[in-house]
């Protein structure tokens, strides 16, 4: 009995080597790793509001193709909100994301863009200022030149410069828009339009050569092609996720700009093809 016992256990123990020598299945491991992964991206916007797919790459040492597919699907589930180099919590719509969280996003393309259009203010100047975060960029980094004008939509940007010595500003009145915290509507549009401007910082939404500008809505459109109606000289900010992109609302056609401040990963082939239009590129 007890060697009957013996061998049975002898068999067993054979037996359970012989599992352990059997490889996991790839597919179930692969599996079990994404739903982790998964799980741990949720936790992080929730914590923290955005996620950068740069920033989860090197978190989890995988691919930015994986990430991105982990992002999208989490979105499809409702988790989050996907944009621009990652994605935010899904508090709110897509166009009513903070404007917090969506400074964030491609930050250090905006602080460069925003110090580029900075130093294009002169002494003596009436600007225009749009609203957005890259223009925010761009107000925190103007020269302390006086005496200087600012006319602008946006709350955030005339708190932002209203301090600061020799500086005279003007908002423009409207409803409050809470996507861009700033001015939209009738008497927005009518007050810029009675203006004269020296330049106008444009922001955007989406743009293309051939479509133009485009923004999210036909009320802040309409406060964009206002601006550029009162200025002499437009200069338009956009980052090089904008672009080829559309947006809902038309603004203007392209050649209404006369100088576009990128980042460097703005494509050189359409950067060649707006110059040959007459319109001044800096891609910084």
């Amino acid at each position: 009995m007890e060697r009957r016992e013996e061998l049975g256990n002898q068999e067993l123990g054979t037996h359970r080597e012989k599992l352990e020598l059997i490889p996991p299945d790839a597919d179930l491991v692969r599996s079990s790793l994404m739903t982790a992964r998964r799980r741990r991206i949720t936790q992080l916007v929730e914590f923290k509001g955005l996620v950068r797919v740069t920033d989860l790459v090197k978190l989890f040492g995988v691919s930015d193709v994986t990430i991105r597919s982990d992002l999208d699907a989490l979105a499809q589930q409702g988790v989050l909100v996907r944009d621009h180099g990652g994605a935010v919590a899904q508090t709110r719509t897509r166009l009513s994301i903070a404007f917090e969280q969506r400074a964030m996003l491609n930050q250090d393309c905006k602080s460069r863009i925003g110090e580029a259009a900075a130093s294009m203010v002169g002494a003596g100047q009436t600007i225009i200022l749009d609203a957005g975060t890259t223009l925010m960029e761009m107000a925190k980094r103007l020269p302390n030149v006086n005496p200087l004008t600012i006319i602008s939509n946006s709350l955030n940007i005339a708190t932002e410069v209203g301090s600061r010595a020799g500086v005279h500003v003007m908002l423009a009145g409207g409803s409050l828009s809470n996507e861009t915290i700033s001015t939209v509507g009738p008497l927005a549009e009518r007050d810029l339009r009675e203006l004269l401007a020296d330049k106008v910082f444009l922001g955007i939404q989406a743009f293309e050569i051939e479509m133009g500008l485009s923004d999210i809505s036909l009320e802040v459109a309409r406060v964009k092609t206002a601006m550029i109606s009162a200025a002499k000289y437009v200069v338009l900010l956009a980052d090089s996720t904008k672009y080829p992109t559309r947006a809902f609302a038309r603004v203007a056609p392209l050649s209404d700009v006369d100088c576009l401040i990128t980042d460097s990963g703005f494509p050189e082939e359409a950067a060649r093809e707006i110059m040959a239009k007459g319109i001044e590129v800096h891609r910084v």
